[in-house]
C-alpha cells in the first residue's frame, strides 16, 4: 500500500512500514502545488535581490556575507560538499530511509523553498530502493543534522555513494542503475535538503517504536518471574493503579494480569507472601513510568515529523522570509534522553528480579542458581554476570546529552542539541536490553520448570517459544549461545506476538 506523504500525517508507525518494510511512498498532489508555489516566490525574491540566508548569503558566521548572482548558483554545491564532513561507519539503511521520508514530509508543507524536483528525486530514490551511504557520526544537532543530511544529498550532484540492490556503488553509478535522473542543485536546494533534525528524529521514531515493544515484554518478562517466585497478586489489581492515577501504571498493572489469567496464584488457595520485593510489586509503577516517558517522546517526535525544521522558512500566502531555529535538535533530544532513560530503569529492575530467581536466599525454595546439583554445577550463576555488565553501560550511556552543547562556528551557533548523540546512545542502549531481557526471560522459564503448579496462559505461551531457541539447563553447558539466542529472540518480538496471539493484545 503506498503511502501519502503530505506534511501532516507522518506516523511512527508509517514510518516504520516505509523505513523497513519497504511500501512505497507518493507526494500528495495539494502538497507538489504548495512547494510550486513556494518555489516561485523565492525566485520571485531571489530577482528582486532580497537578502534571504543560505540562498544569496553565506551561512553560520557567514551569513552577513552576500552572494553575487553568479555565486549564488553556485553555492549550494560547495555547501553540500563542505558540510558532507562526517566520520564513522555507514548508518544502517532503514535510519537512513527514515530520515528520507522526513524530509520530504518537510518539503511537503511548502515551506522550504526547493525545485519541486528535489523533492521528487528524494521519492525515487525511496520508491527504488537506494539509499544513500551516510557516516554516522558528525552531527550536533543543530542546524539539524548537517553532515549526515549533506553526505546523502551528495546523490543530488550524482556523486557521493549509495547502497544499491546489496551493493555499495558510486552515487553516479547508482543512480544510473536505478534509473533516477541527477536533479543537480540551484539556489536554495542544497539546504533546503539538509536543515532539519531529520536524522536523529528518524532514529528517535524508529528507537521509539521497538522501545514501546520492549515495555511489552518487560512485563511478559516479569510475570514470568513474579509467577516463578510465587508472587502475591494483589499489587496489579488495577484499581490500586487507578486510585493513584498513572496512565502508564494502569495499563503496566492490566497487561500482567492479562499475562497471568488462568495461573493457580491468581486463585488464593496459594500460600504467598504479605508482601514481595519492590522489585516483584513495584513493577507496574516502574514500567507504567517509563510506559508515560515514552508516550512524551513519542508525542514530541511525531511533531517533529509533521513540522517545518528549515531556516530560513517561506511563507508565500504572506510573501514573507522568516529566519529562526526550527533546525534546533532539543525538542526531540530532551524526551528521548528521557526514553533511553526509562529503558535503563526497567532493565535494572528486571535484572533484580534475575537475582531473586537465582539467589538461594530469595527464590521462594528454587535450587541454587536454578541448578541441579548445585555446587557440582553452577546454572545461571554467570548469567547475572552478564546482565550486569550489559546494565553498568546502560547507566553510562543514560547520561544525558541534550545538556552536552559545544559552540560550533565561530560561537554562531554557540549552543547545538547533540541530539545525534541521544540516537546513538540509545541504539546502544536498546541494544543491551534486548540482552538483559532475553537472560530474565531464560531465568524465568528454567525457574518455572521447577514448579509444579500451573502457569498464566500468557506465561505458558511465552515459556513455549523460549524453548524452541534455549533448552532446560539440565546440565552445565558454554551459555554464550543461549544469552545470544536470547537477545535475539527479544529483539524479534516473537514472544510478544505469541503471547498476543494466545491472550489478546497488550496495551
Amino acid at each position: 500500500m503506498t503511502i501519502t506523504l503530505d506534511g501532516s500525517s507522518l506516523t511512527i508507525e508509517k514510518l516504520v512500514a516505509i523505513a523497513r518494510n519497504g511500501e512505497k511512498v507518493s507526494l500528495a498532489p495539494a502538497a507538489l502545488e504548495r512547494i510550486r508555489l513556494c518555489r516561485a516566490m523565492l525566485e520571485e525574491k531571489l530577482a528582486a535581490h532580497e537578502t534571504m540566508y543560505g540562498t544569496n548569503t553565506g551561512i553560520g558566521e557567514f551569513s552577513e556575507m552576500i552572494l553575487s548572482d553568479e555565486q549564488v548558483k553556485e553555492f549550494q554545491k560547495y555547501l553540500i560538499y563542505n558540510h558532507a564532513a562526517g566520520i564513522g561507519d555507514p548508518v544502517p539503511v532503514e535510519q537512513v530511509r527514515a530520515a528520507l521520508v522526513g524530509r520530504i514530509n518537510v518539503h511537503a508543507h511548502g515551506n522550504s523553498g526547493c525545485r519541486p524536483e528535489i523533492t521528487l528525486t528524494l521519492v525515487e530514490m525511496l520508491n527504488k530502493g537506494l539509499t544513500p551511504v551516510v557516516c554516522n557520526k558528525g552531527s550536533v544537532g543543530a542546524c539539524g543534522d548537517l553532515a549526515p543530511m549533506a553526505q546523502a544529498m551528495l546523490l543530488l550532484l550524482g556523486e557521493g555513494e549509495a547502497f544499491f540492490n546489496g551493493e555499495r556503488l558510486p552515487g553516479s553509478e547508482a543512480m544510473q542503475r536505478a534509473g533516477i535522473p541527477v536533479p543537480g542543485l540551484q539556489a536554495r536546494d542544497g539546504l533546503a535538503a539538509i536543515n532539519g533534525s531529520n536524522l536523529l528524529t528518524a532514529m528517535s521514531a524508529l528507537q521509539i517504536y521497538d522501545m514501546e515493544r520492549f515495555l511489552k515484554q518487560a512485563e511478559i518478562a516479569a510475570a514470568m518471574s513474579i509467577e516463578a517466585l510465587l508472587g502475591n497478586m494483589k499489587p496489579y489489581n488495577t484499581k490500586l493503579h487507578e486510585l493513584r492515577g498513572f496512565k502508564g501504571a494502569i495499563t503496566s498493572a492490566s497487561n500482567i494480569l492479562k499475562i497471568v489469567a488462568g495461573s493457580d496464584l491468581t486463585t488464593g488457595r496459594m500460600k504467598t507472601k504479605v508482601q514481595d520485593a519492590y522489585s516483584m510489586r513495584s513493577t507496574p509503577q516502574v514500567v507504567g513510568a517509563a510506559r508515560d516517558a515514552l508516550a512524551y517522546a513519542r508525542s514530541q517526535v511525531e511533531i517533529e515529523l509533521n513540522g517545518v525544521g528549515d531556516n530560513p522558512i517561506f511563507i508565500p500566502e504572506l510573501k514573507l522570509t522568516l529566519t529562526g531555529a526550527n533546525f534546533q535538535g532539543s525538542p526531540v533530544a530532551l524526551p528521548m534522553d528521557m526514553a533511553g532513560i526509562a529503558i535503563t530503569m526497567v532493565c535494572v529492575m528486571a535484572e533484580r528480579r534475575l537475582n531473586r530467581l537465582t539467589n538461594p536466599a530469595l527464590s521462594q525454595g528454587l535450587p541454587d542458581f536454578l541448578a541441579h546439583s548445585p555446587g557440582f554445577y553452577s546454572g545461571l550463576m554467570l548469567s547475572q554476570y552478564t546482565a550486569d555488565h550489559l546494565i553498568v553501560e546502560q547507566r553510562i550511556l543514560s547520561a544525558p546529552a541534550s545538556i552536552q552543547s559545544i559552540p560550533a562556528a565561530a560561537d554562531q551557533e554557540d549552543f547545538v542539541s547533540m541530539g545525534m548523540n541521544t540516537a546513538l546512545k540509545n541504539g546502544q542502549i536498546l541494544d543491551n536490553a534486548w540482552g538483559v531481557l532475553g537472560i530474565e526471560f531464560m531465568a524465568a522459564a528454567q525457574a518455572l520448570d521447577f514448579r509444579e503448579f500451573t502457569p498464566g496462559k500468557g506465561t505458558q505461551k511465552a515459556r513455549q517459544v523460549i524453548r524452541k531457541y534455549v533448552a532446560h539447563l539440565e546440565v552445565d553447558r558454554p551459555l554464550y549461545p543461549d544469552h545470544n539466542a536470547m537477545k535475539a529472540l527479544v529483539r524479534s518480538g516473537e514472544i510478544l506476538d505469541e503471547v498476543q496471539k494466545e491472550i489478546g493484545n497488550l496495551n
